[in-house]
């Protein structure tokens, strides 16, 4: 664990910010190889790139106060001041949050500039899980993100101090953000490959979303949340990612068949 890697003045460089950093600029860096390959304007791209890490952040912040706002009462200015009473920096994202404001900030970009939206949505649609494999690794790093106890000789421990010491001690967690990591870099694999061969716009998207869902509702059974990451469905207890999970799936299944049958009935003419 190492969630400071070195200072630069006063202002320390965080391995998530960091991590984050990176997957962002080759994240730009595979759209414009993938959309000059397919000589596509690659400027509109960049510009969605921007809106995409911008919403992005802003609403996996805003979810995370909203899922966490007695935390923050008597300090509202903490909620988006780097200058906080923590110290430098904003900690506390939910991806979910940020995921579902820059799929929105991003449609209407879209929408506003005529472009295709589930084709600029398949270009893009590799770099979660390529975004997923590096900042995974920023959140091991940083100690955020963990598992719940276990037995299995993949357990890790964390070191006093950090948040799963306070919560589990010196017990064997599961190592959920390497799970995660090593997750969204086969994901990335697989949707680059989609993308050099799919049938229809929306593909790559689509398989996105309901490989995405599947894999969160299922690694949600070992990672820790507090209280209030939980809903009460009659005798059921999901989390709030588990509940968009099975949305986001519906999505990317409607996607699917939708985009398909309407290619299939294009061939047929």
């Amino acid at each position: 664990m190492c969630p400071e890697l070195f200072s630069i003045g006063p202002f320390p460089i965080r391995s998530f910010g960091l991590a984050l950093a990176i997957s962002f600029f080759l994240a730009v860096f595979y759209v414009k190889k993938t959309t000059t390959r397919d000589n596509i304007p690659f400027d509109p791209f960049l510009n969605i790139a921007y809106i995409l890490i911008i919403g992005g952040i802003i609403g996996a912040r805003l979810s995370y106060i909203l899922l966490h706002l007695s935390d923050f009462s008597g300090r509202w200015l903490d909620t988006f001041n780097p200058f906080s009473s923590d110290g430098f920096g904003i900690t506390g994202l939910n991806l979910y949050g940020g995921v579902l404001l820059a799929i929105v900030a991003s449609w209407g970009y879209c929408r506003m500039k005529k472009m295709n939206v589930l084709e600029v949505f398949d270009y893009f649609a590799p770099t979660l899980g390529l975004g997923l494999g590096i900042t995974r690794i920023g959140c091991f790093l940083n100690g955020c993100c963990f598992g719940t106890p276990t037995d299995s000789f993949l357990g890790v421990s964390f070191p006093d101090g950090s948040l799963p010491f306070y919560v589990f001690g010196n017990q064997h967690l599961h190592p959920a953000q390497i799970y995660s990591s090593i997750y969204g870099l086969i994901l990335f694999g697989v949707l680059h490959y989609i993308l050099k061969n799919k049938k229809f716009h929306g593909q790559a998207v689509a398989i996105l979303f309901m490989v995405e869902a599947l894999f969160r509702f299922g690694i949600e059974y070992v990672r820790y949340y507090e209280d209030a990451m939980y809903f009460s469905l009659g005798s059921l207890e999901p989390t709030y990612n588990q509940v968009v999970s099975i949305a986001l799936f519906i999505l990317g299944a409607a996607i699917y068949y939708y985009r398909s049958k309407k290619a299939k009935e294009q061939i047929r003419e």
